[in-house]
């Protein structure tokens, strides 16, 4: 497979909720995942957030009550569809660079926030400078950080190596997450069940071999989750220096996830001759006001959105252009009819 020939199409959808508010019903069935990597001030805008901007996200969670639980017992909840408290909210870190250690946990540690991190363990084990330790680890875990699987090589999974079968290609994914897992349980005394996809990338493949080992999958698409998303593929809501800017953040953490029951094409990855997919959406009955619908594609900016079946919920968007070859994203969101 030719990975330069193909779009990787993740769709994030969410209800955008610009005022505070909470019923019983919505608050029982929804959490939120923030999505963190680098923390400091001299670290890539794209993957990094400044400590001003962390500190007055933390402060912003704390001042206003949110529920900040374990990342593992939220997804417990919503697999069980037992009730979760309002505004409940998980804090995620990716790749286990030492930052971590250094600026997060002692922030997280005085709050008494869990946090879970997903490791890469092929850059630990080799000693690189910028992951943490084991030790470091080990210290965040006695107070109560959960560490998983972010894969071995942290390599882009769903792509093929030249002359590479499905057969030895899933079996080469299995290995990578198995080592990972393994390392894990061997360094940490244990392993969660919890997994990131390196990127951010996965196809329905992929998905299966998550669901086969037993494991939560996440990616990097923004929204909501409850008891009726893909567990497989949970979405996140990356908080980076560009996208972490307070009014952002607010308005991310009072998100509801749209109720999404099918999605047409179901295959993340498409054809390099697909340049401008078409996606169909069904969204079930809800608190939402369809008229408000918008959808919006990286730098295209705000897409097209056509209803086919008020009654069924039935609609597409459109991009207005070409998508370019790589990663992208369709982002749809709806105003909540207690705004109206």
């Amino acid at each position: 497979m030719k990975t330069s020939n193909r779009i990787i199409l993740l769709l994030s959808y969410l209800i955008l909720m610009t005022l505070c508010f909470s019923t019983v019903a919505l608050s029982a069935e929804h959490a939120v995942v923030l999505q963190y990597h680098h923390f400091g001030d001299n670290m890539p805008p794209s993957t990094s957030i400044t400590l001003e901007q962390f500190d007055q996200q933390l402060k912003y969670l704390s001042e206003n009550e949110y529920n900040v639980w374990p990342l593992e017992k939220i997804v417990a909840y919503l697999r069980e569809k037992k009730e979760l408290p309002d505004r409940c909210v998980a804090i995620t870190i990716d790749d286990a660079y030492v930052s971590v250690y250094e600026e997060a946990f002692p922030r997280l540690k005085k709050l008494g926030y869990p946090f879970t991190v997903f490791v890469p363990t092929e850059g630990v084990e080799k000693g690189i400078k910028s992951y943490l330790t084991w030790e470091q680890m080990r210290e965040m875990q006695g107070a109560g950080a959960v560490f998983a699987s972010h894969s071995h090589s942290h390599d882009y999974l769903i792509r093929r190596q030249p002359g590479e079968t499905e057969d030895a290609w899933i079996d080469r994914v299995i290995n990578d997450i198995d080592k990972s897992l393994n390392i894990l349980k061997e360094k940490l005394g244990s392993a969660s069940k919890l997994f990131a996809y390196p990127y951010g990338e996965y196809n329905i493949s992929l998905k299966q071999i998550i669901r086969s080992l037993g494991l939560t999958g996440f990616g990097q698409q923004s929204g909501g989750i409850w008891y009726g998303s893909d567990f497989a593929a949970l979405p996140r809501f990356p908080m980076a220096a560009n996208f972490a800017e307070m009014d952002q953040f607010i308005t991310k953490v009072r998100s509801m996830p749209l109720p999404v029951i099918s999605v047409e094409p179901g295959e993340p990855v498409l054809p390099h001759d697909v340049l401008k997919p078409v996606l169909r959406l069904t969204l079930a009955p809800g608190d939402y006001l369809p008229d408000s619908l918008t959808c919006y594609s990286g730098e295209q900016g705000r897409i097209n959105v056509r209803w086919l079946d008020r009654d069924k919920g039935i609609v597409e968007i459109v991009p207005n252009q070409e998508l370019s070859k790589g990663r992208s994203r369709y982002n749809c969101t709806a105003r909540h009819k207690k705004e109206d």
